[in-house]
């Protein structure tokens, strides 16, 4: 029997984004970067926060190097100027690209936005790590920075692209057994990791959150009418199903809405069969967070690509 559906929606909202590729010679140091860089979505206290969205082989890069495609997002800032969001987003991107790839050995990187809304130079926030003895070269048809370092000299394309996107959509799926949560979540990512052009920040994660808050300092804390822990607490101000156990959540943000549309559908219909899946929901805030609701009843393909209902 199939997870029921909820008839509800997730929330999503814009956000900024950059796609990069870090290539390297050892497929080992290109992991560790790729890791490392992504390893803290941290867009909910006001920092950048990155995915992977896939590993690619040497044909497909400039260098001829084994490669990995990264997505990075920030948020945009609605009380100013689109600008002072841009500024922010770079700043907070170089620290990234400074401490998680840069200094791996032999590592690479270049930009992957076709068509940006706009570039980020790297030179001010990335190249003057060279001290001034940074240089400028012509790389596999690339504009890129020379910035000499005591193991090899790093390459960085000087601009890199960003447009705008789409952030935060999510599902939940509810689940009655402690194995569901991690088998359920992995089959749920290798179906979303193959539409091109999302990122799943947190992977699979345990800790839902609302946009409301007593101590806010901290920003986003526990959605606690959902925490399974807090059900007979809160007694009839609980809305955790009954025989529900856990409530992990998967975000998604990606380049279009279309992508996210697809990449949650992929997510959703890998797991309806799945045993102690019991049912789908997803995290909304009442439009409170952002403008765009993704109905859950109304997005999902079948694996033949043919449009479904999700009754």
């Amino acid at each position: 029997m199939k997870a029921e559906i909820e008839n509800t929606y997730a929330e999503a909202f814009k956000g900024l984004y950059c796609r990069m590729l870090v290539t390297a010679d050892d497929e080992q140091i290109l992991r560790n970067a790729a890791e490392d860089a992504t390893a803290t979505p941290s867009i909910v206290i006001g920092r950048v926060e990155g995915g992977i969205e896939k590993w690619v082989i040497q044909d497909q890069t400039p260098d001829g190097r084994k490669g990995v495609i990264l997505q990075f997002w920030g948020g945009i800032n609605k009380r100013k100027p689109l600008p002072v969001s841009v500024k922010n987003f770079e700043a907070e991107l170089s620290y990234r690209i400074r401490q998680d790839i840069l200094v791996k050995p032999f590592t690479a990187l270049f930009n992957y936005l076709p068509n940006p809304e706009g570039c980020l130079d790297m030179m001010e926030r990335v190249g003057h790590c060279g001290d001034g003895f940074e240089w400028e070269e012509k790389n596999f048809g690339r504009h890129v920075i020379i910035i000499p370092l005591m193991v090899s000299n790093f390459r960085i394309e000087r601009y890199l692209g960003f447009a705008t996107g789409i952030m935060g959509a999510n599902f939940w799926y509810m689940c009655k057994t402690k194995k569901a949560v991690l088998s359920a979540g992995r089959k749920a990512l290798a179906a979303i990791h193959k539409v091109e052009g999302v990122i799943t920040p947190f992977e699979i994660c345990s800790a839902g959150s609302k946009p409301e808050s007593k101590f806010p300092l901290i920003g986003p804390t526990t959605n606690h009418i959902y925490c399974p822990s807090l059900k007979k607490k809160l007694k009839y101000e609980s809305k955790v199903p009954e025989g529900i156990n856990f409530i992990p959540e998967i975000v998604i943000n990606g380049v279009s809405l279309e992508a996210v549309k697809a990449a949650m559908s992929a997510g959703i219909e890998a797991i309806r069969d799945i045993d102690s899946v019991e049912r789908i929901s997803a995290g909304n805030y009442g439009g409170k967070l952002g403008e765009f609701q993704i109905w859950l009843k109304e997005l999902s393909l079948n694996k033949e690509g043919k449009e479904m209902s999700l009754e």
